[in-house]
């Protein structure tokens, strides 16, 4: 039996915050309603500034914030909106916990209980299976056609449509480079490798894999690892290298397969309920906005630039890095494309929102052809 790596430290900022969040939500389910911007714009008490200083917001994220690139991000925008700000709005961000577990962070925040989520739109996927596409798409576009499309391609005006149902308003406010794409238990040769296996994966991936046999689990970053050790389950996925290794997953699993064939790109959003981004003035929208683009700018670069060093270090722990052989790209592929024919036909939304893509990067198809070396 491998060595049970010990629980990682919970820094004491967050863990405060996730203490108060636990008591914020028992207040929540006890009060006559949440604690929340009103329908008709006016700010709720906790985010109300100017009379009693600063503007607080509660924000939740899905990923532990001493985690690298998309966990630290969530602290460093929280930095940079204080201070654009100057001082006037700040970010209290908390890292997922007992007290706030990863996957119930977007059912907080319509509770009322948190005024904000840093976390990819494909948690609201068990909605609408739509908002995957505004995450990261099989053998979709890399990161720079997706903010291009998301900007300059209908995007972000096909997303706001999505989330204004749910009385959300999103930002974008990071993107990272293709992923890993999961930890084995032993090397994967053939699709007939993959039956049975019980893997934690997330997305339009776990679709995939679940037409070739395999039993897909979806847990929080700060479950995996007593999952895998525990032997509940076999295999998982999660995200770049660099935020694999604080999970500790190459201490059982010493099989790690790429390329990230499931997300080639993955966007993160900044969200908050309507009423608490209607509630809020002007500037501090700006900021909002101005900040998250800045992270958006810094979670690719820092993506791309920590990658090598963390393939160091695994391979250094006897791990070994394996490609998919293209017989099994082909057939993630094909199985893809018939995950995409099956929830055309039972989701509008995912038809258009899938459409617009697909016209995107059929009307670049020239452009990518001649702007890269062949």
């Amino acid at each position: 039996m491998p060595n049970i790596l010990p629980p990682a430290p919970i820094p004491l900022r967050p863990a405060l915050v996730a203490c108060c969040l636990l008591i914020l939500l028992l207040g929540a389910m006890l009060a006559p309603g949440p604690a929340r911007a009103h329908p008709t714009g006016a700010p709720s008490a906790n985010i109300q500034g100017g009379i009693s200083g600063p503007v607080q917001l509660r924000i939740a994220s899905f990923f532990p914030v001493d985690m690298p690139v998309l966990g630290r991000a969530a602290l460093d925008l929280a930095e940079r909106v204080e201070r654009m700000s100057g001082g006037t709005l700040r970010l209290s961000i908390a890292s997922p916990s007992a007290a706030a577990p990863a996957l119930d962070i977007i059912v907080e925040m319509n509770h009322g209980a948190i005024d904000g989520v840093w976390a990819a739109a494909g948690w609201y996927a068990q909605r609408d299976s739509a908002f995957g596409l505004l995450t990261g798409m099989p053998f979709g576009p890399t990161p720079d056609e997706y903010l291009a499309w998301y900007f300059y391609g209908g995007g972000r005006e096909l997303a706001q449509d999505l989330y204004r149902p749910y009385d959300v308003h999103n930002i974008l406010c990071g993107i990272i480079p293709s992923e890993a794409s999961g930890w084995f238990p032993r090397e994967m040769t053939s699709a007939d490798d993959l039956a049975g296996l019980r893997m934690r994966f997330f997305g339009f991936g776990a679709q995939v894999m679940q037409r070739f046999g395999v039993e897909v689990v979806l847990l929080g970053p700060e479950q995996m690892f007593e999952a895998v050790e525990s032997g509940r389950i076999d295999a998982t996925e999660f995200s770049l290298p660099s935020m694999d290794v604080p999970l500790g997953l190459h201490k059982i699993l010493k099989y790690y397969y790429f390329p990230g064939w499931h997300q080639p790109a993955t966007l993160i959003n900044l969200y908050l309920p309507r009423p608490v981004w209607v509630g809020l003035p002007d500037r501090h929208k700006a900021v909002l906005e101005a900040g998250c683009g800045d992270m958006i700018r810094q979670t690719l670069a820092e993506g791309e630039a920590v990658q090598a060093q963390a393939l160091r270090a695994i391979a250094a722990e006897g791990v070994e890095l394996h490609r998919w052989p293209a017989e099994m790209l082909v057939a993630f592929e094909t199985a893809w494309q018939a995950v995409v024919a099956e929830e055309s036909r039972l989701n509008p939304n995912f038809a258009r929102v899938y459409a617009s893509l697909a016209k995107f990067r059929a009307d670049r198809q020239q452009w990518r052809h001649f702007r890269f070396l062949q």
